[in-house]
Order: C-alpha cells, then structure tokens, then sequence
C-alpha cells in the first residue's frame, strides 16, 4: 500500500461507479497505471468487489441486533451451514470469550426479531444464545480511515 493506492481506494470508496479512465484522470496517473494497481490490489485481497451497498433497512428490516451463541462441540461446520440458511443472518464471526459465534440479525421489527431469533437457535447444535438490539449506528462499518493509515505507513 502506498499513498496512490490509498487515493485509488478512496476514489474508488466514494464514487463505485467511476471507470478506469476518470480515475486515471482525476488522480493524474496513466490508464495503465490505475488498471496494474487494481489488479494486484484485488489479487492481494485488498479490493474483494465492486458490489453495491445495499441497506437492509431500506428493503424494510430496520432492527438490527447481535446474538452470541454457544454452541456443541464438534457441531461448527453444521451451525455455520444452517445460519448460512436463514436470509435474516448478515454476518458470522467465530469469537472468543463467552460464545462460540457472533451473528449479526435483522428484522421487519422487534416482533418480527422473535421470529428470527427462533430460527436461527432452532437447530440442535446451538446450546444457548444471547441477543441485544442495536438502537443506532453513529459509526457505521468504514474502511477509508484504516486505508488512510494503511497508505501512510
């Protein structure tokens, strides 16, 4: 990462649509320049997609919320395949501490979050689980500060 990588990624954050050429353009580089470092960013992993960003609140599920869940050994692989299942899961992390899983859920509403919370422990390799509500997002899932950094160092 270097600092035209950083301004690349930041373009790239802020205007998804932008072609090769205007971001050759805007940040004074050759064509060529801009596509060779695309490509090595995403071969690195660096850039996983160009995907648009979709918020489920405006598909109509505005609640959001965490569970931790425990689950029984040895039954990793079948949970995660059975979460994979339920459109309402957003996210998996495996965790430390107190829970095995982290789920990221949402919802129509809090009623509708019952419903969901049934589904996802509704399977026999989840022992116990917790759930909070999330009341708001001041500081929702960003990446330019970390870029920012990155290209700096």
């Amino acid at each position: 990462m270097d600092a035209l990588d950083g301004r690349l990624i930041r373009l790239l954050t802020e205007e998804p649509r932008i072609g090769v050429l205007e971001c050759s353009r805007r940040l004074q580089v050759a064509r060529g320049t801009v596509q060779a470092r695309l490509d090595r960013l995403q071969a690195k992993g660096v850039i996983g997609g160009f995907g648009p960003e979709v918020d489920p609140a405006a598909l109509g599920y505005p609640v959001t919320a965490f569970a931790t869940l425990e689950i029984s050994q040895g039954q990793g692989a079948d949970v995660r395949a059975h979460l994979a299942s339920v459109p309402e899961v957003l996210e998996l992390h495996t965790i430390t501490g107190a829970g095995d899983m982290m789920v990221r859920i949402v919802a129509r509403s809090n009623a509708d979050l019952q419903r969901v919370i049934d589904r996802v422990v509704g399977f026999d390799g989840i022992v116990r689980s917790s759930t909070a509500i999330a009341l708001e997002n001041p500081v929702p899932y960003r990446i330019l500060p970390l870029v920012d950094q990155a290209a700096a160092e």
